[in-house]
């Protein structure tokens, strides 16, 4: 049988490769974005006593009424945006399903969607699939900023969507209000629909403020907002994510999500909705995450790594230029087998794989892995 495929291109993403790479050689794994502590135990509890108390049907397509009051309540409260739970808020099989929903909703063949690199490795196949054209800008520097001038540039009688992350993995860093009132004047009077990948959202630093296209009131009529509990809450493999948008939007990918997972574990969203009656749940986290990268820069200190504390994510970039002058993607390889730990070469995500010299770190992890990860790469 001849088979052609949709995306001959794609690769197996990075994140795998390492994964399996740090299991095979028994590496310690600071490659993919997931903690290695335990979930809150009060909403393990949640999950338990919503399976004990029957909600183990389909819940309603667009999620559990009372979770995306919750959400709603949450945008209101942090960002001053009222989004309507019955008609502007759906769950979804995690982020990434979400962002799936949102571009295939609205990219048509021919159809030009601006990524800006490096970027999460979602996004581009799913606008292939879709039938679209990703127009790659890259951020400047090995400081990752948006120079808005070719983005402006960038900008065709056919371009549908700009795609924004903010807080921005790989690089851990963040847009600024100035960088969301360009994109919003950029955007005034087009059709362009803005999709920001929002999923860490309370893992910001140093006092800084998220700056969520939901803050912006023009930003906010032409935006997706896609958000994520896992991330949120340390429990990745529950997949179970959501995204925010005015209603117009909203109904139209809400026909794609029903086409694609209909709906989403009936349990975890109990226990999220009544999880989030308490603020502190998610207002904590960016004092919790902050501690963390402070530990990890901290226990490296002396080692020849160079770094800026990341921003936001809990995702920390490490610059190795002082050690050797290998590809990041040799350098990481390297690290796995002789060193047994794991790290992820950002290269692969920046247009024609450019290389700053950086590996991606992760600390959502216990002091004490962080300890042993720090150990080997003082070792360095």
């Amino acid at each position: 049988m001849k088979l052609e495929s949709k995306l001959p291109g794609s690769k197996t993403s990075i994140f795998s490769v390492m994964s399996k790479m740090a299991n095979q050689y028994e590496a310690i794994n600071l490659s993919q974005g997931f903690p290695n502590f335990e979930t809150d135990h009060k909403l393990k509890d949640l999950v338990t006593k919503a399976m004990k108390d029957g909600y183990n049907q389909y819940p309603p397509d667009a999620g559990v009424l009372e979770l995306r009051k919750m959400i709603s309540r949450k945008f209101n409260g942090l960002y001053g945006k009222y989004y309507k739970p019955e008609t502007e808020i759906t769950i979804t099989s995690g982020a990434t399903e979400a962002l799936y929903n949102s571009i295939t909703a609205f990219v048509q063949k021919g159809d030009e969607v601006i990524v800006l690199k490096p970027a999460y490795d979602s996004y581009e196949p799913t606008i292939q699939l879709a039938g679209g054209i990703p127009v790659q800008i890259q951020l400047k520097g090995s400081d990752y900023k948006v120079d808005w001038e070719e983005v402006a540039k960038a900008i065709t009688n056919r371009t549908r969507m700009i795609i924004i992350n903010t807080p921005h993995n790989p690089t851990g860093t963040v847009l600024s209000k100035e960088d969301m009132l360009k994109l919003q004047k950029l955007l005034k009077d087009t059709n362009i629909i803005l999709l920001s990948d929002e999923v860490y959202q309370h893992l910001i630093f140093d006092g800084r403020l998220h700056q969520s296209a939901s803050r912006f009131p023009e930003l906010s009529k032409r935006s997706i907002v896609c958000g994520s509990f896992g991330k949120t809450f340390h429990n990745t493999g529950w997949k179970t994510g959501y995204c925010v948008a005015p209603e117009e939007l909203m109904k139209e990918i809400r026909k794609i999500h029903e086409l694609t997972t209909f709906s989403v574990n009936h349990p975890m969203q109990r226990a999220y909705a009544e999880y989030l009656e308490e603020p502190k749940h998610y207002l904590d986290l960016a004092g919790f995450y902050q501690e963390k990268r402070d530990t990890f820069l901290k226990l490296i200190s002396d080692s020849k790594f160079r770094s800026e504390p990341s921003n936001g994510t809990y995702f920390q970039l490490l610059d190795f230029s002082e050690i050797t002058t290998e590809k990041d993607t040799d350098f990481a390889e390297r690290l796995v087998k002789e060193h047994q730990l794991a790290a992820i070469p950002v290269s692969v995500f920046n247009i024609d794989e450019k290389d700053h010299s950086q590996l991606r770190f992760c600390f959502a992890k216990t002091n004490e892995t962080l300890e042993k990860a720090a150990e080997i790469l003082c070792s360095l």
